[in-house]
């Protein structure tokens, strides 16, 4: 009963049987191999960019750093939400890689921010001449980092309003596939055809050993990425082993039914627990992510039969068993409906 993340979920046996195949005798390193060039023609394909430029990294936080430095100067500001991925969770990497430019933190209820309060945190910025930061991209997360799904019509109100100030558009897809998978869209409806400028298409979190593509719809871009990444130290020299998980992601759809299949597992999953009484959840899990508040009773009974995953809020140990803590649950495509069951099982008592 493991629900502590999809990072911590096996690699799936294709990914598997493609690196071993990926091993077998010599390949151009820095990606000159084969696989990479099929990568390259698959995500084109995928995200019906002839011209997009693709770049493959062993990590979230090197896609998000690196894509953002290309797209912001030292100078300038990144808009995100109040609880983006890249202010929370990733060590001021995005600021380091991209040579000290600042995050402007746009306020939201819980993970979606709204083209107004995003507007108005743009506005409040670049009006201070060389005093202050210069207005740079806008980072947006689908999925968000609460488990709710941006609908096609909210992504495409917050790009509306970083093109009225001319501002270039970055989506962090740790979780890429899921979102598709929710809204039942095309990679390219849910990217570049809304004007997205580049994105970070995840796949560690769906099922991969360890790889994350970087996706430029501006192949003007392409050249200051492939420095970047080289400075940074994330230019891999056997890239083969890297396209070839890419390579059987993205061959016969495994991304999305990945994502799929992790998505029905939350919906299993949440639906359990929306039966117990004092069970509650921060958002609506669109995807395979949900936070949840529950009595602490029921979190002692959950983790002394054996769930992992991780409180948010509050302690274990205490007075009260009807004090309601928070947690996250995320499920990967690889949970077992046996898993699930003997969890809600568990918490209803």
């Amino acid at each position: 009963m493991f629900f502590a993340s999809d990072n911590a979920g096996p690699v799936h046996p294709e990914v598997l049987t493609a690196l071993s195949r990926a091993n077998e005798g010599y390949a151009m390193p820095y990606g000159a191999d084969d696989a990479m060039m099929r990568v390259r023609a698959q995500v084109r394909e995928i995200f019906e960019a002839p011209d997009a430029m693709v770049h493959l990294v062993s990590t979230g936080t090197a896609a998000n750093s690196l894509a953002l430095a290309c797209m912001c100067q030292p100078y300038e500001t990144v808009f995100c939400s109040a609880v983006a991925h890249i202010h929370e969770d990733e060590c001021s990497a995005p600021e380091f890689y991209s040579g000290g430019a600042k995050l402007t933190i746009v306020p939201c209820a819980v993970d979606k921010m709204t083209p107004d309060d995003l507007r108005a945190s743009i506005a409040a910025e670049g009006t201070r001449g060389v005093h202050g930061p210069q207005r740079g991209a806008v980072s947006i997360t689908q999925v968000c980092e609460k488990g709710s799904v941006h609908s096609l019509e909210e992504l495409k109100a917050l790009i509306a309003v970083a093109q009225e100030f001319d501002l270039p558009v970055h989506l962090d897809g740790a979780r890429f596939a899921n979102a598709v998978a929710t809204l039942g869209c095309s990679a390219a409806e849910m990217s570049c055809k809304l004007g997205v400028d580049a994105v970070s298409f995840g796949g560690t979190k769906n099922g991969l050993m360890g790889v994350e593509a970087v996706i430029f719809f501006d192949p003007q871009k392409t050249w200051e990425f492939e420095l970047r990444r080289k400075r940074g130290a994330h230019l891999f020299s056997k890239t083969r082993y890297l396209a070839a998980q890419m390579e059987a992601y993205l061959t016969d759809g495994l991304w999305l039914s990945s994502a799929q299949r992790a998505n029905s597992n939350m919906a299993r999953l949440s639906n359990g627990l929306r039966k117990i009484d004092g069970v509650s959840f921060l958002a609506e899990p669109d995807a395979n992510m949900v936070f949840a508040m529950m009595p602490r009773a029921v979190h002692k009974r959950l983790h002394e039969g054996g769930a992992v995953y991780y409180l948010m809020q509050g302690e274990l140990e205490g007075d009260d068993p009807s004090e309601p803590l928070l947690c996250r649950l995320v499920c990967d495509w690889s949970i077992s409906d046996a898993q699930i069951d003997q969890f809600i099982g568990l918490a209803t008592g």
